[in-house]
């Protein structure tokens, strides 16, 4: 069955999983003491990692086979407008970095719920502890495996789904549990190995195109002539259909809404995402201010790249699809691009191109359960089930929670139990990520920069965004019809009436933020937990304004060509 792959590939690979192994053990064994018997060690590598480790980590943690396979599905699919993600994420990213880290920093927090338990009271924190165990174990990682699976057993030729998730799943527990510290500086080879062979591969898949219309293999005239065949797929902005359109119209703006999600649901979810998850705030909350902060603008910088690497060989596809040049494409299923692409490549190339698609998922998996494993014994076992254990035994039982999340996300995923594959990997994450983000955010952001916020608000808060999504979701259009002041739902591929997810994700936190107001309204005027902030805490040093002048100058210049 390895009739896609030849010895050279396998070669490549094989030294880049050596070359992961030995680094990783190499770290390991130089803090070997330490993280077997510092708790903080093993969960956040305190003080240990430098501000490009931080970047670099954050980038490779983030960059998974939801990215590879899901967005370079979406972009096959939608085009350029599905790098939105990417680069609202680089700019909420800056906001993270200004704003959010020295609050945490100067707090002293290690972990997500230990600020809400700070901020506002236990019953937040196990709340929200609860909420984000099974948001990582049961939507994360899960895409995840699935996704890293379905991609390489495509690259391999097919029918070892479940040897490679099995393969993956172990890998990533094998790094994972050198603890923080492992991660990290594994991180920085992963995405040397991500960006270096991800451009190899861009580059690769335009010469193809070009070639495949008669120019030679060229990549300027590649991307040219995608520009040309395809002007509707380099877009950054979809208008609002009528409910008579194709549905392939409809499908496109029921998850990228036009302007609408500029105005709320995009920056709700990636501030979410990058100002308020343990799996990417954990990589810097061990550092001082300014290297935190460095290495969170150095990963916007790189943020910006990303779609070039995991959405534009999806375009590529399309492309080839649309004139019959991609036959291994079976029904033009878009999880399918990116394996379908690969297959072009030549002899040891493959080999590339299977050590990138394993770098990014590895470097996931072990950086999302690491974080699982911080979140349950940092805020759940040592709160309420060991008070007084070990430094020690903290570790050995983050250890345990990293092998336990792992196999329950290998049963859920073994045969698709969640429908992943119905929905499309990318979507999947998104869509159900944002049942928790309107709580969370409005949670976090009043928290901080609210004194009068109460702990009963924020739990109040909490579950009113979790059932106000669920109402936008699945009961608003026949409660209010498909056609009301506060949005528009369109019949979906499976003749379904929904309302896109970002505009619910936008009504969802507004709800919640008023709420959480109105109820922190009949509390006193200042909460006795109410975190001190002053201008001090933002101020910044001249490489960080420069940096972010930089990140901002790219971004200002990618909308003006593509808007």
């Amino acid at each position: 069955m390895l009739n896609h792959i030849s010895v050279g590939d396998l070669i490549v690979f094989f030294v880049y999983f050596l070359l992961v192994a030995v680094y990783g053990y190499m770290v390991y064994r130089r803090k070997r003491n330490e993280t077997n018997s510092s708790s903080h060690s093993f969960f956040l590598a305190e003080g240990s990692l430098t501000w490009w480790a931080i970047g670099a980590s954050i980038i490779a943690s983030n960059i998974s086979a939801e990215q590879f396979i899901g967005m370079s599905g979406d972009g096959f699919f939608a085009g350029i407008a599905v790098a939105i993600y990417e680069w609202v994420g680089a700019a909420a990213l800056i906001i993270v970095a200004v704003f959010f880290m020295p609050v945490y920093i100067k707090n002293k927090i290690y972990t997500m719920p230990q600020f809400l338990k700070n901020r506002y009271n236990n019953g937040v924190a196990l709340t929200m502890s609860i909420f984000w165990l099974f948001l990582y174990v049961f939507i994360n990682l899960t895409a995840i495996l699935y996704l890293g699976a379905l991609a390489i057993n495509g690259l391999l030729g097919g029918g070892y789904f479940h040897e490679v998730m099995i393969g993956l799943a172990i890998f990533g527990v094998i790094i994972a549990l050198g603890g923080m510290q492992v991660v990290g500086y594994t991180d920085v080879v992963q995405v040397a190995v991500l960006i270096i062979g991800g451009l190899a591969i861009t580059y690769l898949s335009l010469t193809i195109v070009s070639d495949k219309f008669g120019f030679g293999q060229n990549a300027i005239t590649g991307f040219k002539l995608l520009l040309k065949d395809s002007p509707d797929h380099f877009h950054l902005i979809f208008k609002k259909p009528s409910h008579n359109a194709p549905i392939a119209t409809i499908s496109k703006y029921l998850i990228l809404p036009g302007f609408a999600m500029y105005a709320g649901g995009q920056w709700i979810s990636n501030l979410n995402y990058w100002g308020c998850n343990q799996y990417i705030t954990q990589r810097a909350l061990g550092a001082n201010l300014h290297t935190a902060r460095t290495g969170i603008l150095f990963a916007s910088l790189l943020k910006i790249l990303m779609p070039v690497i995991v959405m534009l060989p999806g375009i590529v596809a399309y492309v080839l699809y649309k004139h019959g040049d991609l036959p291994m494409l079976v029904d033009g299923k878009k999880d399918g691009a990116y394996s379908a692409i690969l297959s072009f490549l030549p002899s040891g190339l493959k080999g590339l191109s299977l050590a990138v698609l394993t770098a990014a998922i590895v470097a996931s998996i072990a950086g999302k359960v690491n974080s699982i494993s911080t979140i349950f014994t940092l805020d759940v076992y040592k709160n309420y089930m060991n008070k007084n254990a070990s430094e020690r035994n903290m570790v050995w039982t983050g250890r345990i929670a990293i092998a336990c999340s792992l196999i329950i996300a290998v049963a859920f995923t073994w045969n698709d139990m969640l429908g992943i594959s119905g929905e499309g990997g990318y979507t999947f994450v998104q869509k159900y990520s944002a049942f928790v983000s309107p709580g969370v955010l409005a949670t976090f952001l009043l928290g901080m920069f609210w004194k009068r916020t109460t702990g009963e608000a924020a739990i109040i808060g909490i579950l009113t965004g979790f059932a106000s999504s669920v109402f936008f979701n699945q009961f608003a259009v026949k409660v209010f019809g498909p056609e009301t002041i506060l949005y528009s739902a369109f019949t979906n591929a499976q003749g379904q009436m929904e309302i896109p997810f970002f505009i619910s994700l936008s009504w969802s936190f507004l709800i919640t933020f008023l709420v959480m107001i109105g109820v922190s309204l009949a509390g006193p005027v200042v909460s006795a937990k109410a975190i001190e902030v002053d201008k001090g805490m933002f101020k910044l040093k001249a490489s960080s304004v420069v940096l972010i002048g930089v990140i901002l100058l790219f971004l200002s210049a990618i909308y003006i060509r593509f808007w």
